[in-house]
């Protein structure tokens, strides 16, 4: 279901040095032996599509050279341990089907996991031994958190080979469902006839899952979710590159943030909602409702009375059905003022619209602009995180220093652990062929 590189492949030389450090970490915490398997599983970019994937709509996404490397080494038994080498701390759980995950912690998410595939794989189940580590900003909108599911996830299915499991083949027939199942995994709904629980308690999609799994070097693509099915794959011109400036913001999807994260979902549903009430349809998405009919999109917005739910419904139309097609093509013709013009259209609704931005986030993307990037903007969750930009570096060598030397002197009250660096699209996750 997934491949197998060696770090040479994956990554220039200077990061492939870093990665193989990186591995060797992990081997020496669990004293390498020949059972184990090690993988590199990204982060991702989110281009656009800004809270769409959830509500059936489409993104543009990427996959990351930065992410976790892991050892996993299985066992005979149902445990499950994990270290965590940057945190220098050790979780230990058995997998099982009552399992109660650790609520507000980083260890809610394998716990999840190991939880869902108890639930889902029923009968002999071995647990796993894992060291991990990462050079992705954590909490930062790059996805950390959905990495770490898919991270775990594999290293679950590799000692236990649940891809020949009937369930896994009934269910999972290709990457896109794996990620489709991934993204359940984390927001507690069914997959086919695997059956959902609470998830982590954010109710997301799973673009982030699509990202990570399915990425491809120096290649954009464009998804729609509901199933995931890929509709496009864009060649990035070779002489732009992504500038990531994580704002230092924290954008956990834990406590007060997770409520603010699923009030903006929420708003998706109802819609829905009141739009099946009110016409008799069984509409699954929002996305599915507007493609009903021709005047579906206007019935809709004629249905909806209060302003947060109009502003929700203009945000994923225009980011869903216009930004993300047009912005395909211009990236695809190389226009860069229609591809600007797109991408501060986003941002814009972002900030308006969808309320999900900080004024750090909204500082970065309007420096980036500025300083000459060719398009930039906030993505992930939002209420914090990251900030990407497009840049030709042969044109603005110094664009990531100038970016970061502003974003300093505008002295931003939480910009305490801001990071900024660069990467291109990336492979997806695999599994780590070493000697």
């Amino acid at each position: 279901m997934i491949g197998s590189e060696r770090v040479q492949n994956l990554f220039a030389p200077a990061l492939a040095e870093k990665k193989a450090l990186m591995l060797h970490r992990c081997q020496v915490a669990l004293h390498r032996d020949a059972s184990m398997r090690a993988y590199h599983v990204p982060g991702r970019i989110e281009v656009l599509g800004k809270h769409t994937d959830y509500a059936g709509g489409r993104s543009m996404v990427a996959a990351t050279e930065q992410g976790l490397i892991l050892e996993a080494a299985p066992r005979t038994d149902r445990l499950i341990r994990i270290t965590s080498l940057d945190l220098a701390a050790t979780i230990e759980f058995q997998m099982h089907p009552e399992l109660q995950p650790s609520k507000g912690s980083w260890a809610n998410y394998p716990m999840t996991v190991a939880r869902r595939v108890a639930q889902n794989f029923p009968g002999d189940l071995r647990g796993v031994e894992i060291a991990i580590t990462s050079d992705l900003p954590p909490a930062a909108g790059l996805s950390s958190s959905s990495a770490l599911v898919v991270a775990i996830f594999l290293a679950i299915a590799d000692a236990n080979d649940l891809w020949s499991r009937d369930a896994f083949r009934r269910n999972i027939k290709s990457i896109e469902d794996l990620a489709g199942y991934l993204g359940t995994t984390e927001n507690g709904q069914n997959f086919g006839d695997l059956v959902g629980d609470r998830g982590v308690g954010t109710f997301g999609g799973s673009q982030d899952h699509t990202a990570i799994i399915s990425g491809e070097r120096d290649r954009l693509k464009v998804y729609k979710y509901c199933p995931v099915k890929l509709e496009q794959a864009i060649a990035l011109p070779a002489r732009w590159t992504f500038a990531i400036a994580s704002s230092g913001v924290v954008a956990e999807k834990t406590g007060s943030a997770m409520e603010k994260y699923n009030l903006v979902s929420q708003r998706a549903s109802s819609i829905v909602e009141l739009w099946r009430k009110q016409t008799g349809r069984t509409d699954l998405t929002l996305h599915d409702a507007i493609s009903s009919a021709a005047d579906a999109s206007a019935r809709i917005e004629s249905m909806l009375q209060t302003q947060d739910l109009r502003d929700r419904f203009r945000q994923f139309i225009t980011e869903s059905n216009k930004i993300v097609p047009r912005a395909a093509s211009a990236i695809a013709s190389e226009d860069t003022a229609l591809l600007g013009t797109l991408v501060d259209e986003s941002q814009h609704l972002a900030e308006t619209l969808l309320g999900n931005q900080t004024p750090e986030t909204s500082f970065l993307a309007r420096c980036a602009r500025e300083l000459g990037a060719v398009a930039a903007s906030a993505f992930g969750a939002g209420f914090g995180g990251s900030v990407w930009a497009l840049v030709d570096l042969h044109e603005h060598p110094d664009f990531p220093t100038r970016w970061s030397q502003q974003y300093e002197l505008s002295n931003p009250a939480s910009s305490a652990n801001p990071a900024f660096f660069t990467t291109r699209p990336a492979a997806g996750a695999c599994r780590i062929v070493t000697d």
